[in-house]
């Protein structure tokens, strides 16, 4: 019984191995960058099976034409006064698959106030109120 665990954890962990991955996509929460702020850049990589796996600095090295990376997060200086950052990002194990990119600036101030949970709260209980009413 050993010997057949043992051959099946070793199927297991080759095939997983196997799995190369075929392309790198992109996929940006928003459309512009901060300034003075960690930025996410998010990076999927599809697997041969068709399968997707995120990647990280341990998959893929990040550089930019601005800013400094640490890890999948991009920093831009608050005094930056270029209209964009270009990005590269290229697969550790295979540099011939690359995504270059332009991210532009964030323009508008970062000064717009989030509501509150009772505000929310408040806002869907009048919601509920004015549905209510017009039964």
């Amino acid at each position: 019984m050993k010997h057949f665990i043992l051959t099946l954890l070793t199927f297991s962990l080759t095939a997983a191995k196997a799995q190369k991955i075929d392309q790198i996509f992109v996929n940006l929460y928003t459309d512009s960058l901060k300034k003075g702020t960690f930025n996410y850049i998010n990076i999927d990589g599809q697997l041969t099976n068709g399968q997707y796996l995120p990647l990280d600095s341990t998959h893929l090295i990040f550089t930019a034409s601005a800013g400094k990376f640490t890890g999948n997060c991009l920093w831009v200086d608050p005094n930056f006064k270029e209209d964009k950052v270009s990005i590269k990002v290229v697969l550790r194990d295979n540099p011939t698959l690359t995504k270059q990119f332009d991210m532009y600036i964030k323009k508008k101030p970062n000064d717009e106030r989030l509501k509150t949970t009772d505000e929310i709260l408040n806002e869907l209980k009048a919601g509920k109120k004015s549905k209510n009413r017009g039964r």
